[in-house]
């Protein structure tokens, strides 16, 4: 007699989440729902990390390459609300796959590696998103901006994957308005709603550029700070 599948709801798969910004926590809602479904097709957690690697990929290499007739004149705010959709599906999907582990058990190191390089990849094509606009509609940023952009997003994944090592214990835990606004800002399901709506308006993208690398550049140094203190008490 085989053994009967255990039953599972939605909430089931929500009440498995880790947490995050206010703009994640509603993401983990919608992830939930994906888990549910990719439980239901008999799906493994990295079958989620790989469609959610096409869906970002995919949106971050539609939107770069749509940069030429958007300079010719081409609106937009479609491609900038489709970004947004789709962003968000990508990183709902990204949540997913870690519910379902959990709630399965069948998660394992190899694919908790494949999430994390699938977010990397992401990550980096977003990023990409972000300075090749920027680039494109206000060509006197200089370079070093959009590098220093670049490398400190790099925190973001640092100091994210750290946590997770360290069972989500997070790298400030000042809990001053100033280092909480930091954190929501730098939220990675409110990130990517910013640098969407951005699209509607690319001659301000530098704005994004340089506002989110300050932000992390602060976060980076608080982490620096704060870490450094525990230790040598």
């Amino acid at each position: 007699m085989t053994a009967q599948r255990p039953s599972h709801r939605p909430a089931d798969f929500l009440a498995a989440h880790r947490g995050g910004g206010l703009a994640t926590l509603l993401d983990q809602r919608g992830a939930a729902h994906f888990a549910y479904a990719a439980w239901r097709m008999g799906l493994k957690p990295t079958h989620i990390s790989f469609v959610n690697l096409f869906l970002g990929l995919g949106t971050s290499a539609a939107v770069i390459a749509y940069i030429p007739a958007a300079k010719d004149g081409a609106p937009w705010w479609p491609v900038a609300i489709a970004a947004l959709v789709l962003w968000q599906v990508a990183y709902m999907l990204d949540c997913a796959d870690g519910q379902l582990a959990r709630v399965t058990r069948t998660g394992s190191d190899a694919g908790a590696r494949v999430d994390i390089l699938c977010d990397i990849a992401i990550q980096a094509s977003v990023v990409a998103v972000v300075v090749a606009v920027a680039d494109a509609y206000t060509p006197e940023v200089p370079a070093w901006a959009g590098a220093a952009f670049a490398a400190l997003w790099m925190t973001n994944l640092v100091t994210a994957v750290m946590a997770k090592e360290d069972d989500g214990v997070s790298m400030v835990k000042s809990t001053s308005i100033v280092v909480r606004l930091i954190k929501l800002v730098r939220d990675y399901g409110f990130i990517i709603v910013v640098i969407a709506l951005a699209l509607i308006w690319p001659g301000l993208m530098w704005l994004v550029l340089v506002g989110f690398g300050a932000v992390n550049a602060l976060f980076l140094l608080a982490s620096i700070a704060s870490n450094a203190r525990a230790s040598l008490r």
